[in-house]
């Protein structure tokens, strides 16, 4: 009997490659001939070391990473590394933050826990666009500064990596990570929650330039202290073993599909797709990001209006459902429709949401 698949538009957790679903369901039980499943496996053994090892090795040659950066494996999502690095890194006290969409907002409010930390730029009253450069402050002499590349919630991808006058930059890729290339010797910390693009939820792949280990605070959780969770292999708690092993599966799939490069070239594709819809739609469709700042990853957009008209998006939702499309209604703090289209979601699948807008508008424009 065939196993029936929706077309997954969710922003996280989301859609992964059917492969590796096939491949993780084939090893449920019996993983490389051993008798027993990952999830029953001891994080000290010798065969879960080798899949973490593997996993770190394959995400160095995805993005070229260099020696001198750590790869850590925890857990807290990026919710967890709001305050973790702010406990690591806010070594003077003071921190610049980037503030462009729901979750740098967040992220600066736990930071302001323990240190200083000033917007770059005033809040707007709407998350639409990044200011120019000629309305950044930043600080001279300030720990870091921190942004979030793509904001999932708002639709928010910056486009280039801030200027930072030698301050070490950090980074939340949470929903856009591997999906272009970057060069990571321009940042002094990137992480990631896995459940958008690489893996299943519980693993936060955290990668930090070693010169920035070992000045935690004193009041600073140990699960959260880089230096501590280095020394332990990410093993000073019990890690989480199985959404590591999925995340190895994804990076293995990664490399096998044309790496980071590949991805980069399809999500402008699939992305174009669904904005091309959108602007050719003569206002029946409206997305409020600023063109130069649309995100690749998470399409926010109204129908029927600016704001939106309530009975049109229930009536788009609703028929999208019946077409085994899930999943995209917009999140409660903005309301309306969003796409998100990570690694796994397909050109075809993406075709597909697009051919119902454009009959979605015909018959109800």
């Amino acid at each position: 009997m065939a196993t029936k698949r929706v077309m997954n538009f969710a922003p996280g957790p989301a859609a992964l490659p059917d492969k590796v679903l096939q491949r993780a369901q084939s090893e449920m039980l019996n993983y490389n001939d051993l008798g027993y499943g990952v999830m029953e496996m001891s994080h000290r053994s010798a065969e879960f070391v080798r899949i973490q090892s593997k996993a770190e090795q394959d995400l160095r040659d995805l993005i070229n990473i260099p020696d001198n950066y750590k790869i850590l494996f925890l857990q807290g999502g990026g919710s967890g590394q709001f305050a973790g690095v702010p406990l690591n890194l806010m070594r003077d006290g003071a921190a610049d933050y980037f503030v462009t969409g729901s979750w740098s907002a967040k992220a600066i409010k736990e930071g302001e826990k323990y240190g200083k930390c000033k917007p770059v730029f005033p809040k707007p009253d709407k998350f639409t666009t990044i200011p120019s450069k000629e309305d950044w402050k930043l600080t001279q002499g300030a720990s870091y500064i921190y942004y979030c590349d793509n904001e999932t919630i708002h639709g928010v991808e910056f486009q280039e990596v801030p200027d930072s006058n030698g301050v070490p930059i950090v980074c939340d890729m949470s929903s856009n990570f591997l999906s272009r290339p970057f060069d990571i010797t321009k940042y002094g910390v990137v992480y990631a929650g896995a459940q958008k693009n690489i893996g299943c939820a519980g693993v936060t792949i955290v990668i930090v330039r070693e010169d920035l280990i070992g000045f935690a605070s004193g009041y600073c959780p140990a699960v959260l202290d880089y230096k501590t969770q280095f020394a332990m292999n990410s093993c000073y708690n019990t890690p989480p073993t199985y959404s590591i092993y999925i995340c190895g599966l994804v990076l293995e799939w990664l490399k096998e599909n044309g790496g980071v490069e590949s991805m980069y070239e399809l999500s402008k594709t699939k992305s174009s797709m669904i904005y091309d819809v959108i602007d050719q739609s003569k206002g029946f469709y409206c997305a409020p990001v600023d063109k130069a700042y649309r995100s690749r990853m998470n399409i926010p957009f109204r129908i029927g209006s600016p704001d939106g008209v309530e009975e049109l998006e229930k009536k788009f939702l609703a028929e999208a459902a019946a077409l085994d499309m899930i999943s995209l209604k917009g999140h409660r703090s903005v309301g309306g429709i969003r796409a998100s289209l990570y690694n796994a979601t397909t050109v075809e699948t993406t075709n597909k949401l697009a051919d119902f807008m454009r009959d979605f508008q015909a018959r109800n424009n």
